[in-house]
């Protein structure tokens, strides 16, 4: 009997079974596809691969053309089109639409079948909505009529809002969970949030676990609270006061507090070997507590600073915050589990700093790269020996490295991801999202193990590459936060990163509106995505509305500050409007100038090399800062500036053009006093290159002040290094010159010398010799006769002699004065006997006019020189003069031809 009872009780189990394997087969949606989220999930992933595919085809035109001409690829082509025009028309047959799309006889059939695709989209989207509004308990086409104040219940007709748990047939339903009306926060708390545009200073003014102390501006921070601005003070005298009391501490301002203990902090042998691994215990039999008092947060850090290690999370708001608001922390022990109301107490959780900055204590994060930021901007927290299982994913290799894959692989954990974007500012708190809060931590202890386990097993036993884990966690706990700051080009950035091209109408409307709304959500606390949304401020630069209703056109859904503000956006376009219209690539021109220009380095790359250098990236000196030499042309200016420059150091071998052959510099005096049309017209012509510029002196040479003074640029390298080389050599090239200089003097003082003393001597012997005149004075006294005058005839001359003649007398008398001056006067003086010369030579006796003798007369040779004309020549012997004397040759006349 017992037997019997045993297999009915058998059968029965079985037949049970049977029957609920039954009833989850005819609950699956479709065959192999359990619900609907199974079905969308299969769904969006043969969508996406069909878009990859799709964009890894080649494109329309030459590419497509030139594959195209391959048959293989074209009757691929043609098959493939066929496989799906048969199934589009399949879809369209299945909701009742024409399907005749592979119908390709009429001329017009390409617009026919486009007409027929829209129109069969339009049916099905229509049947999906009207699915979807019967799903969510409306009924467009019946509609009862209720009395008025009644609201009937909403039926769930479709599962499309429900996830099936598992294996039973239960089914949960999802809730949307979003904060209306919520309260801001910020109006609570004790220090104002600080959205002005300066630089991030760091909260703390305690510095617990400090191997080097804090420095005195923070820890004088708290007690001087009122600052100059909150003092009765004029704005002006505040600011200087500000400025003269933090000047002294600018590096410490924006230093990391805990630098020094970072750098000096040792992971420990103990961390580097293989763990056994420390089960996790049950969500359900672990005890959790809200935090979101002064005295719990105590308790909290005092049990914190007796552990050995402990995970943490952050929850965080940014669409209702300029800066972002950290609205919740989770801390997770082996046996317990936290969540800390930091919107509550925001200004008491620097007291965490005691255990969250102990090196011998173990903070475990998962991609704490944001939480670091959050915790300096929101809490002046810091973070000393901490892990990060992001990167001990990424040095593992795993497929993915998000935190709902770590939990799968290791415990096998299906994480909900619906509330990672939900409204943390909720209070009280919800239960769904209270769990789901504490899900993020409770399990990342034991993952930790696991991964450090896995490092050491993959590294065969070598702590290598656990260690690198711990230097890139060390490195993320080193990250400074850093304050958005608004600048004149921070719309640029923007611009590229949409990949927009904007005329100069568009560019300026979108850079008035980009600092309207930085300024908007710096005053009213808000994010940028909540005040103007970044694609609608691209469409309202791009459209550029005449009226204030095209603004509102543009935004779709309109944001709440848009609709305030309209008519201040629509005063911003007008402005944008009467910027003349250019187009882009002129506009790019011209602010090409507000970017440096990376160029690519040379490794084979000298100063003097300007086949790689254009003229715009060689160093400029300015008078001030380089003197110069100036060049000189005659050497004896070079004398003159050698005397006065001795002592004068030249850092400089460029010298200075005296002559332009192009063009003359323009003096700032010239500049100043050009009015606007001219100045724009210099422009205009200095936009075109001039072919003569390497012609040109480098003065005016220009370059970019930030390469310039930039150290890791080349251009400073260079100029510094090559600056100090030449100065060297021109000190050195000025020694030797000085040298050169005073030996070429030495040498003419002596030659001088020797001159003065040639001139001496030969004055001392011309003292003695016995000039004619002295002689012939002598000879008269001595009672010698005196030479007579012989008279010459009526019309006669003495003859002028001619310079051979003169040159043979001197040369003949040379040797007869010198034996004169041997000889006595008596013996050597004899006069002249005039019977003996020829007086012929003075005769004229083809002059018949007169017959005296006339000595301004020209005397004449025997045959009389006539000019071209006949005319007599009428310059003296005596004038020899170099000048040409124009006329005709005489060779061409007819009286001058020689006779046969």
């Amino acid at each position: 009997m017992a037997s019997s009872k045993s297999n009915d009780s058998e059968k029965s189990g079985l037949q049970d079974s049977n029957a609920e394997n039954n009833d989850e087969e005819k609950e699956e949606l479709c065959p192999g596809f359990k619900d609907v989220d199974a079905f969308v999930k299969y769904g969006l992933g043969a969508v996406l691969s069909a878009t990859k595919a799709s964009a890894g085809l080649p494109q329309a035109g030459d590419e497509y053309d030139f594959y195209r001409s391959f048959p293989g690829f074209q009757e691929f082509c043609e098959s493939q089109g066929d496989k799906l025009l048969h199934c589009m028309s399949q879809i369209m047959r299945h909701h009742g639409c024409r399907s005749h799309i592979r119908d390709q006889s009429k001329l017009t059939g390409l617009e026919e079948r486009f007409d027929l695709v829209v129109d069969s989209n339009d049916v099905i989207l229509e049947r999906a909505g009207i699915l979807l509004d019967e799903a969510d308990g409306l009924n467009r086409s019946q509609q009862p009529v209720m009395p008025a104040g009644f609201q009937p219940p909403k039926i769930v007709v479709s599962s499309w809002n429900r996830k099936g748990s598992g294996s039973s047939s239960r089914s949960e339903t999802f809730r949307l969970l979003h904060a209306k009306n919520v309260a801001r926060p910020q109006l609570k708390f004790k220090e104002k949030v600080d959205n002005s545009n300066t630089p991030f200073i760091p909260k703390i003014f305690i510095k617990p676990n400090a191997l080097k102390p804090l420095p005195s501006y923070f820890t004088n921070k708290q007690i001087q609270k009122e600052r100059p601005e909150d003092v009765d003070v004029p704005a002006a005298l505040a600011d200087f006061i500000h400025q003269q009391r933090t000047q002294k501490h600018v590096e410490d301002m924006f230093a990391h507090p805990y630098q020094y203990e970072l750098d000096h902090l040792t992971t420990p042998e103990s961390l580097l070997t293989k763990p056994e691994p420390q089960m996790y215990k049950p969500i359900a039999e672990t005890k959790c507590s809200f935090i979101d008092t002064l005295e719990d947060l105590v308790a909290l850090n005092e049990k914190l600073c007796k552990l050995s290690e402990f995970a943490v999370d952050l929850e965080h708001h940014s669409y209702r915050s300029f800066l972002g608001i950290t609205s919740l922390m989770q801390i997770s022990t082996r046996d317990e589990d936290f969540i800390v109301d930091t919107l509550e107490l925001r200004s008491e959780m620097y007291i965490l700093n005691e255990a969250f900055t102990d090196p011998s204590i173990v903070k475990v994060f998962h991609g704490s790269d944001s939480d670091m930021d959050w915790l300096q901007r929101d809490f002046g927290v810091y973070v000393v020996n901490l892990f990060d299982t992001h990167q001990a994913s990424r040095a593992l290799n795993m497929a993915r490295h998000s935190l709902d894959h770590l939990l799968k692989h290791f415990c096998n954990v299906d994480s909900d991801k619906r509330y990672q974007l939900a409204d943390w500012r909720i209070r009280p708190l919800p239960d769904e999202m209270f769990q789901y809060a504490r899900a993020d931590t409770h399990y990342l202890l034991y993952i930790y193990d696991c991964v450090r386990a896995q490092l050491l097993d993959f590294n065969h036993g070598q702590p290598g590459l656990l260690q690198s884990v711990w230097n890139k966690s060390k490195d993320i706990s080193l990250k400074r936060y850093l304050k958005p700051i608004y600048t004149e080009e921070s719309y640029l950035e923007l611009q590229r990163k949409q990949k927009k091209s904007f005329n100069t109408q568009q560019l300026t409307a979108f850079r008035l509106l980009f600092a309207w709304r930085n300024k908007l959500a710096r005053q009213e606390d808000e994010s940028t995505g909540y005040v103007l949304p970044t694609h609608m401020m691209i469409k309202i630069a791009e459209e550029m509305p005449r009226e204030p209703q095209g603004i509102i056109a543009c935004c779709n859904p309109v944001p709440p500050v848009v609709r305030q503000q309209v008519n201040e956006l629509h005063l911003l376009v007008q402005q944008a409007r009467e910027m003349p219209l250019l187009k882009a690539e002129i506009a790019a021109q011209k602010t090409k100038g507000l970017t440096t220009i990376k160029k690519p380095e040379v490794t084979l790359f000298g100063p003097h090399d300007t086949s790689r250098v254009s003229e715009s990236d060689l160093p400029q000196f300015s008078p001030n800062e380089l003197p110069v030499k100036k060049g000189m042309l005659f050497s004896e200016d070079e004398h003159q500036m050698d005397d006065d420059d001795d002592d004068q150091r030249t850092c400089g071998l460029t010298a200075s053009a005296k002559i332009t052959l192009f063009e003359e510099p323009e003096t700032k005096k010239d500049q100043d006093s050009l009015s606007a049309p001219h100045m724009k017209a210099r422009r205009i012509i200095e936009s075109f290159e001039n072919p003569f510029r390497m012609y040109l002196p480098t003065s005016d040479v220009h370059i970019s002040k930030n390469a310039k003074f930039d150290p890791s640029s080349k251009i400073f390298e260079i100029s510094k290094r090559w600056k100090l080389q030449s100065m060297e050599e021109q000190q050195k090239e000025l020694e030797a010159k000085k040298k050169a200089k005073q030996e070429v003097k030495e040498h003419a003082k002596k030659a001088n010398e020797e001159r003065n003393k040639e001139k001496q001597s030969y004055q001392e012997s011309l003292a003695n010799v016995i000039t004619i005149r002295q002689q012939a004075a002598e000879s008269v006294k001595s009672g010698g006769k005196k030479r007579e005058r012989v008279a010459s005839l009526v019309g006669e001359s003495t003859p002028r002699p001619t310079k051979k003649q003169m040159k043979s007398a001197e040369k003949s008398e040379k040797p007869e004065k010198s034996e004169k001056s041997e000889k006595s006067p008596q013996d050597v003086f004899t006069p002249f006997d005039y019977t003996q010369s020829d007086l012929k030579v003075f005769a004229n006796p083809k002059s018949k006019d007169n017959t005296q003798f006339d000595p301004n007369r020209q005397s004449h040779d025997n045959k009389k020189k006539r000019g071209p004309k006949g005319q007599k020549s009428n310059f003296a012997a005596g004038n020899r003069s170099l000048s040409y004397l124009t006329g005709r040759s005489d060779r061409g006349f007819r009286h001058n031809w020689p006779k046969r």
